[in-house]
């Protein structure tokens, strides 16, 4: 554990995808345009020896061995590939010692500028969490539509100003919000946990259109993001379903079954606004089942209280 801030910003870049996804990121970060001193981490386990192995072509970069990482699921299984997510982004943040932490995916790739445009943005505003701006970088379907459902609000242009949510995607704290939080990250990061808990204490989570970063997931079939969908979305149904009373966990298995047309209608109005209606059309049928897959997965953490 870090005894104290040494660097300006550290930034922690989680392994999804891998390979090729990494290097893409790394390389984006270690050109940053007018970037402050940088501590830029990626935590890898067993399952990613390829990513250990770069440590050599990034010695800019500190490489973080976590060794085996036993997990609830296998690893390999929807379950198990989003917990190795979450515990390397919380074995990264154990190590981040920065004044301010942010976290990217090695699929969304840092424009030139966002290093020193969060840096002078948490500079100028009060707030302790300040996310910014995914815009898509793929323009096959399937990828499409998986950033038209997760991102597509965060797509630029929008007004500065306080959300309900940001992303960890592309988020930047201060770091009072990251001792804050330190319990509920500790083991497992899991980004409503953490944010939930900052808005009760008081922080506002803010979104800045400027700080920009570039999605590109991989996914070749429908039927294998589907089953991924289904059970992220039982995490966080888990999650959301936790401290809620038995009325509210009824409510929201109650009304699981019209959540995805009344975001498919939402998602469409956002893309609408974008100009990117002809591109929502063509991918509606992909969208719709994103959702659904989404909503049974969330419907049933919420049922089971098993993620």
């Amino acid at each position: 554990m870090s005894t104290g801030p040494t660097s300006v910003l550290s930034v922690i870049v989680t392994v999804v995808d891998g390979g090729d996804a990494v290097v893409e990121v790394l390389d984006a970060l270690v050109r940053q345009a007018g970037a402050p001193p940088l501590e830029i981490l990626v935590a890898w386990d067993d399952t990613i020896p390829e990513v250990g192995a770069l440590s050599t072509r990034f010695p800019a970069v500190r490489f973080i061995g976590m060794g085996p990482v036993a997990t609830a699921r296998p690893p390999k299984s929807p379950a198990g590939q989003h917990e190795l997510f979450d515990r390397r982004r919380s074995a990264a943040l154990t190590h981040a010692s920065g004044e301010l932490v942010a976290m990217v995916e090695d699929r969304a790739r840092p424009r030139p500028d966002w290093a020193a445009t969060m840096v002078r943005a948490h500079r100028d505003l009060p707030h302790g969490v300040i996310g910014g701006a995914i815009a898509p970088a793929t323009t096959d379907v399937l990828n499409w539509s998986v950033w038209a459902v997760d991102y597509g609000r965060y797509a630029p242009p929008f007004a500065t100003g306080a959300r309900d949510w940001v992303s960890d995607v592309n988020v930047c704290y201060k770091r009072r919000c990251i001792e804050a939080t330190r319990t509920t990250w500790h083991d497992r990061y899991n980004e409503a946990r953490v944010h939930w808990s900052l808005a009760a204490s008081g922080e506002v989570l803010f979104l800045i259109p400027d700080a920009v970063v570039e999605f590109r997931s991989h996914y070749a079939t429908l039927g294998t993001l589907a089953r991924q969908r289904f059970h992220w979305g039982r995490l966080f149904g888990q999650v959301r379903a936790g401290d809620a009373s038995v009325a509210r966990r009824a409510a929201l298995v109650l009304a699981s079954p019209i959540v995805p047309f009344v975001l498919l209608l939402r998602h469409g109005r956002t893309q609408q606004r974008l100009g990117n209606a002809p591109s929502y059309l063509r991918a509606l049928p992909t969208v719709l089942a994103i959702l659904v897959a989404w909503s049974a997965g969330e419907a049933w953490g919420a049922i089971t209280g098993r993620a």
